[in-house]
C-alpha cells in the first residue's frame, strides 16, 4: 500500500470566511476511549508509531511503502475510512461511536507525551447530505482559537476537479471544552467537537488543524525558483546542514549580482522551527515570492542587502506530523543560548551563520517566522533595548509600520517588547545578545483577524493568500523602514 504525500492546491474561496458563531446550545459529549468497544462501538483506525520510521523522517523515500498491516482490524463497510499515513499527517485512532458519530485521537509529538494540537488526515467512503460528528478528544490547550470562532479546514478531492476550490472552513455546532473524566495523575485534555456534511459522496477529503505546508511542498517551491531565470539569477541555494533524519536544511542567498557585496548589511530571516505552525512557511512563501520577483521594492532590497533565509528549520518534524519538537524530542526555538550540534544541528548552524556573517558586515536585521494558536490577527515580539538612548522606542517602529501598511491584518497591540524569562532560549533574543539590533519573532494567528480598515473582513478566517500578502508587506516594511532609519542606527 503506497501513500503518496497530498498534492493541493492553492486556490482558496474568492469571498472571506466568517468565524463560527457560538449559539451556546452546543453538544459537548464526554470522550469514550476504549470503553465504547464495550458498547457496541468500533475501532476503525489505529497507527501509533512507536519510531519515526523511514518513509516517513526521510523526503526521499515519503512517498514509498506504507505499513499496511497496522490497522488489522474488521471496519464495517459502511464506516468512514480514516488515514493519516502521509506526510506531515497526525491522527493516531478513530473509534465509530453511534452509525455517524466519531472520536477520534491525536498523536503526540514523537517521543514526547506532549504536543497535542496539528491534525492532518484524510476521510473516505462517505455520503453527501449526511451529518456527521467528528469529536477529537485529547488537545492538550486550555485557551484555543476554537473557543473564539474558529473553523476547522477541509479539502475536497471531487470539489477541486468539479469547482477549483481548495481548502475551504468547514463545520458547524462546534464546541471546544475540557474534558471531565481524566485520569488521576495525567494532565488535562480538551476536546474539539463539531458536526459536518461532506460536499460530495465518494470523495477523498482532507481536514486539518491549518493549512498544511510540507517540507515536499517547500522543495517543490524550490526547484520552481531554481528553474526560473529570472529569479534564479537573484537567489542561490546551498545546504546548511543535514537534519537529525538526514533531510536537508536549506539556506537561501537574495541578493543582486549586479552590486557589489562589500557594502551591503545582512538580513537572515528563518521559519518553521515549529512544525504545527504553518502559517510561518506560507508568509516566508511570500517573501521568497516577493524578493526574487522584478518590482522595483524587490531590486532596492537586493541592492542594499544580502539575505540569509532558512525556510523550514525543523524538516523532521514537518514529516512526521509533529506540532512543536524536533525528533529530539525539544522545542528547537529554546535552544540557542547553549545548543548542540549533535542534537539540534539546525539550531546550531544557524548561529555559526549569523556569527560569519557578523565578522563580514554588519547584520541588520533578523526575524523569526512563527504562528499563533491563542491570538487574532498579526503581531511582533521584540526586544527592548535599552541601550539607545538617542531613539527610544527605536524597536517598535518597525512593528508600528507593518500595523500602518496591512490593511487590518497586523494588530500594534498585540506586539509585545519586554523578554520573559522563559524566552531567553529563543532566537530573537539570542540573535539580539550576539548583536543584530533588529531582532523579532513575528506570530501571525492560525484563525484570521479581529479587526481591519475593511468592515467585511473583521472577524474572517485567514486565506493562504492573507499569509502570503503578509510576507508581501513584510518585504515592503522592511524596505520603508530601512529608508526613513537613520544609519547610525544599522
Amino acid at each position: 500500500m503506497a501513500i503518496a504525500t497530498p498534492k493541493h492546491i492553492v486556490q482558496c474561496l474568492a469571498e472571506r470566511e466568517p468565524y463560527y458563531q457560538a449559539t451556546g446550545t452546543e453538544p459537548e459529549p464526554s470522550p469514550w476511549g476504549d470503553d465504547v468497544l464495550k458498547s457496541g462501538g468500533d475501532l476503525v483506525y489505529c497507527y501509533i508509531p512507536e519510531s519515526a520510521a523511514p518513509y516517513f523522517t526521510r523526503s526521499s523515500t515519503a512517498n514509498g511503502l506504507a505499513p499496511a498491516d497496522d490497522n488489522r482490524f474488521l471496519v464495517p463497510d459502511d464506516s468512514l475510512l480514516f488515514e493519516s499515513r502521509f506526510e506531515s499527517g497526525n491522527l493516531s485512532k478513530v473509534f465509530r461511536i453511534t452509525g455517524n458519530f466519531y472520536e477520534l485521537h491525536l498523536r503526540p509529538d514523537l517521543y514526547t507525551s506532549r504536543h497535542l494540537q496539528w491534525f492532518y488526515f484524510s476521510v473516505k467512503n462517505m455520503q453527501a447530505k449526511i451529518t456527521y460528528r467528528f469529536s477529537i478528544v485529547n488537545f492538550a490547550k486550555a485557551d484555543s482559537l476554537y473557543l473564539e470562532g474558529m473553523k476547522p479546514l477541509m479539502y475536497s478531492e471531487k470539489r477541486v476537479d468539479i469547482e477549483g476550490i481548495g481548502w475551504s472552513r468547514c463545520g458547524t455546532r462546534i464546541a471546544y471544552y475540557r474534558n471531565d473524566n481524566v485520569r488521576e495523575g495525567m494532565n488535562p485534555t480538551h476536546t474539539l467537537s463539531f458536526t459536518l456534511e461532506f460536499p460530495y459522496s465518494d470523495d477523498t477529503v482532507y481536514l486539518a488543524y491549518c493549512y498544511p505546508y510540507t517540507y515536499s511542498h517547500l522543495q517543490d517551491r524550490l526547484l520552481l525558483i531554481q528553474n526560473d531565470e529570472e529569479r534564479a539569477q537573484y537567489c542561490k541555494i546551498r545546504l546548511l546542514c543535514r537534519s537529525l533524519a538526514g533531510n536537508s536544511v536549506h539556506v537561501l542567498t537574495i541578493t543582486s549580482p549586479s552590486t557589489e557585496d562589500s557594502g551591503k548589511s545582512g538580513i537572515v530571516l528563518t521559519a518553521r522551527v515549529h512544525p504545527g505552525e504553518t502559517p510561518s512557511s506560507w508568509i516566508m512563501d511570500g517573501v521568497l515570492d516577493f524578493l526574487t520577483g522584478s518590482s522595483a521594492c524587490a531590486q532596492e532590497l537586493r541592492e542594499k542587502f544580502i539575505f540569509k533565509i532558512i525556510p523550514m528549520l525543523n524538516p523532521d518534524g514537518v514529516i512526521v506530523g509533529n506540532t512543536r519538537c524536533s525528533l529530539a524530542a525539544r522545542d528547537l526555538n529554546r535552544q540557542y543560548r547553549v545548543v548542540s550540534r549533535e542534537c539540534y544541528p539546525s539550531v546550531w548552524h544557524v548561529k555559526m551563520l549569523i556569527r560569519k556573517l557578523m565578522e563580514e558586515r554588519p547584520v541588520a536585521f533578523y526575524c523569526d517566522f512563527h504562528s499563533h494558536s491563542r491570538k487574532h490577527n498579526v503581531f511582533i515580539y521584540g526586544c527592548e533595548d535599552k541601550d539607545v538612548n538617542e531613539l527610544p522606542l527605536i524597536e517598535q517602529v518597525f512593528p508600528l509600520m507593518m500595523h500602518k501598511a496591512s490593511n487590518g491584518k497586523f494588530d500594534f497591540e498585540n506586539c509585545k517588547f519586554v523578554v520573559q524569562r522563559a524566552k531567553e532560549g529563543t532566537g530573537r533574543v539570542v540573535m539580539k545578545q550576539l548583536g543584530v539590533q533588529y531582532s523579532y519573532t513575528l506570530e501571525a494567528s492560525v484563525c484570521g483577524t479581529l479587526t481591519g480598515s475593511d468592515s467585511s473582513s473583521v472577524q474572517t478566517h485567514f486565506t493562504i493568500q492573507d499569509y502570503q500578502d503578509i510576507g508581501y508587506i513584510f518585504c515592503e516594511t522592511l524596505a520603508n523602514f530601512f529608508n526613513s532609519t537613520p544609519s547610525r542606527l544599522l
